[in-house]
């Protein structure tokens, strides 16, 4: 693998691609080499465990929200990222649950709420962080459930409909309107 021309970069790229088609239940080491045509033995020169490779992707997830300009824009912009892929609040959250990745996901938070002029921004962005993830987590476990005929609606429509949901707490947790 080494000569191959993988890096850290492309097993997260196969890793997130092979999230949003089969989710996280099915996912794999064995999978991820599969879709990268290596033997899975040749990814451990690039991430340790599988652990490590689901840090990169909950990292990657929370990469991809665009920064926001305040508390409120900041956790929009988290959760249209976690609803972005597959089972990607679920990886998030294990991995926040077990101290691993970069903790961007709060840093964000933190950081908006600093910059807001909250007295606790750590305390502060643990809380809207665990209202974000544990939303989320629901959300995607509707549309889940809705994508097979168990929830009676679509899995667009279990998107908006749990939206002004969202607000709602963002708007207790925050104050803003």
């Amino acid at each position: 693998m080494r000569g191959s021309g993988h890096s850290v970069d492309s097993i997260v790229d196969a890793a997130l691609s092979l999230l949003d088609e089969i989710g996280l239940p099915d996912l794999s080491m064995r999978r991820v080499a599969g879709a990268l045509g290596v033997q899975p033995s040749a990814l451990y020169w690039h991430v340790e465990n599988k652990q490590t490779l689901l840090a990169a992707l909950a990292d990657r997830i929370v990469g991809e929200a665009a920064a926001g300009a305040s508390v409120p824009d900041a956790a929009r912009a988290l959760r249209a990222a976690l609803l972005a892929h597959r089972d990607g609040a679920e990886v998030v959250v294990s991995t926040a649950a077990l101290g691993l990745g970069s903790g961007s996901l709060e840093g964000r938070l933190r950081d908006a709420y600093a910059a807001a002029g909250s007295a606790d921004a750590a305390r502060d962005a643990t809380v809207l962080a665990q209202f974000l993830l544990g939303h989320c987590y629901l959300v995607q476990q509707r549309m889940q459930a809705a994508a097979i005929g168990a929830y009676d609606a679509t899995p667009g429509e279990v998107a908006a409909s749990t939206e002004a949901d969202f607000e709602a707490g963002l708007a207790a947790l925050t104050g803003a309107p």
